[in-house]
């Protein structure tokens, strides 16, 4: 298969309830994940009560959140995972949620952890604000001799 060929994530779709899609709840939604991942709203994408696309720093992904009777629930273990490229990036992500959470309750945030999986450092936490799912943050550490495309 060529690069070109290989088809890649690019946006998660949650079905949440409309009251989360408008008024200062949306206003909440939006601040925070602009504050702490860095995403914005896509302004033709944004219907009050009804739909919000959050733009994860490319027009080609994102996060679409759409107003549903029937939204989506999930258990704790569900989730989507983002990839940083050091644990120093993580950990700032991190520390803007904490920030945020001083002022906002329904911030969730799970320990951080660090698991030596041999050949690579997988260091993990989990974010949730408002929405269903959590939100996986990873970093690998690669033992030497090892990277994404190779590993035991």
């Amino acid at each position: 298969m060529t690069t070109d060929s290989i088809p890649r994530f690019n946006h998660v779709a949650l079905s949440v309830p409309p009251e989360l899609l408008a008024g200062d709840t949306a206003q909440d939604l939006l601040r925070f994940y602009e504050e702490v991942f860095g995403w914005g709203p896509m302004p033709t994408m944004v219907k009050e009560g009804e739909l919000i696309v959050l733009r994860a720093h490319s027009n080609e992904q994102f996060v679409y959140l759409h107003a549903s009777e029937d939204p989506l629930t999930c258990p704790v273990a569900d989730h989507f995972g983002l990839q940083v490229a050091t644990a120093d990036a993580l950990d700032e992500i991190v520390d803007r949620a904490r920030k945020f959470a001083e002022s906002d309750d329904r911030v969730e945030i799970s320990e951080r952890k660090a698991e030596d999986l041999k050949v690579v450092m997988l260091h993990s936490v989990y974010i949730r604000f408002l929405l269903p799912m959590r939100v996986e943050l990873q970093c690998f550490e690669w033992a030497e001799g090892f990277d994404a495309s190779r590993s035991a």
